[in-house]
């Protein structure tokens, strides 16, 4: 009978917590949301697009580029979380990743090999912290409007999944998995004009290994939206890639970039 009074008394607790997340995503939501007109969206839109060609370093422009322009790839996202269990989950608890949410300080504690502290290498070692992804302002439909947000806070666990660097030439070889998976037009923007920036004696890598290899990991894995990292912490990286049908990138573990 204790068991039992313990097991509704932490179900009761763990659906308090999946209720409270998703309305705050909502709240949140609601009071960032901007309303613009046509003109303002393709006014924005351009300018967006050219900051963010010219200088790739404006996560911000990028962010607002991606939204503009990512209604419809966020509706067929939308669309493809809805066809896994796990996705649907995503969708209806609605998690955030950013410091207030995840332990950052326990993450440094998983094994080695862990997702949990690869993770934490990866934001240790790169200098950056999950909390620089700004919430999504132009899109009113709060489902989509949090696919969008998805797509952005996971951006980080989808480079460390596929054990790939920030420099450029990993970024462009992530933006082609993303712009296989997703379809947003920014990632397609990001992976085919960020590949213009690669140094010269990046681009032979490039086309030789980098870019086939994420060509045929964008299209065989498994929809990496889909995985719900947080509950993944202490699952070992190689059993992930072997879930997901993700093929370890050698060259970029054997053979470190110089940039």
């Amino acid at each position: 009978m204790i068991r039992i009074s313990l097991r509704s008394v932490y179900s009761r607790r763990h659906f308090c917590t999946i209720v409270n997340e998703a309305d705050s995503f909502e709240n949140d939501c609601r009071k960032h949301y901007i309303p613009i007109n046509t003109f303002q969206r393709v006014t924005l839109s351009m300018g967006s697009a050219l900051i963010s060609l010219f200088n790739p370093h404006r996560g911000d422009m990028i962010a607002c580029l991606g939204e503009l322009t990512g209604e419809r790839a966020a509706k067929y996202m939308k669309n493809k979380m809805e066809s896994s269990p796990e996705g649907v989950q995503i969708l209806n608890e609605k998690p955030r990743i950013n410091s207030r949410i995840i332990d950052l300080e326990k993450l440094k504690t998983y094994p080695e090999g862990t997702l949990g502290r690869a993770y934490s290498n990866f934001l240790i070692n790169n200098k950056v912290t999950p909390d620089t992804r700004p919430m999504v302002q132009f899109v009113q439909d709060v489902n989509i409007a949090y696919v969008i947000q998805r797509y952005r806070e996971v951006h980080d666990l989808i480079h460390t999944t596929l054990e790939m660097p920030t420099h450029m030439l990993g970024e462009v070889t992530v933006k082609w998995v993303e712009a296989i998976q997703t379809q947003l037009p920014m990632c397609i923007g990001g992976a085919v004009f960020g590949a213009t920036r690669l140094k010269p004696k990046h681009r032979g890598l490039y086309r030789n290994y980098y870019l086939p290899w994420a060509i045929q990991t964008g299209n065989n894995s498994k929809f990496l939206i889909n995985v719900y990292f947080e509950k993944r912490w202490d699952q070992p990286l190689s059993e992930l890639h072997e879930e997901l049908g993700i093929r370890s990138f050698q060259l970029a573990a054997t053979k470190p970039i110089q940039t």
